[in-house]
């Protein structure tokens, strides 16, 4: 596995070259090509990186957007002010990817 070295992400194997979404490439060697194949086949015991859109693994509420008005959104909470006072929670829009906080 190997890192971007302007950007830091991971470089993806793509058409004889290591590619990566800033736009860095690198040209892999006839003996590097083998090591980076991608099979499409997985069997039950592989591991399955998911690439592309992000997966939203937060838990979701229903609440009205204030852009789009779409009524579902995901949410988590920091704390954002002293340790005293309430946590502030945030929410980020399932469809336009808005994001918005709420104070208790």
């Amino acid at each position: 596995m190997e890192f971007c070295p302007d950007c830091g992400a991971m470089l993806l194997p793509n058409d004889n070259k290591l590619k990566c979404k800033c736009g860095y490439t690198k040209d892999l060697s006839k003996d590097e090509v083998d090591q980076y194949q991608v099979n499409e086949k997985v069997d039950a015991k592989d591991t399955v990186i998911v690439k592309g859109e992000e997966i939203n693994t937060l838990p979701t509420t229903t609440v009205d957007c204030p852009k789009c008005g779409n009524d579902r959104a995901a949410w988590w909470l920091r704390q954002t002010r002293s340790a005293d006072e309430a946590e502030t929670r945030f929410l980020k829009c399932l469809k336009c990817k808005h994001t918005w906080r709420e104070y208790d």
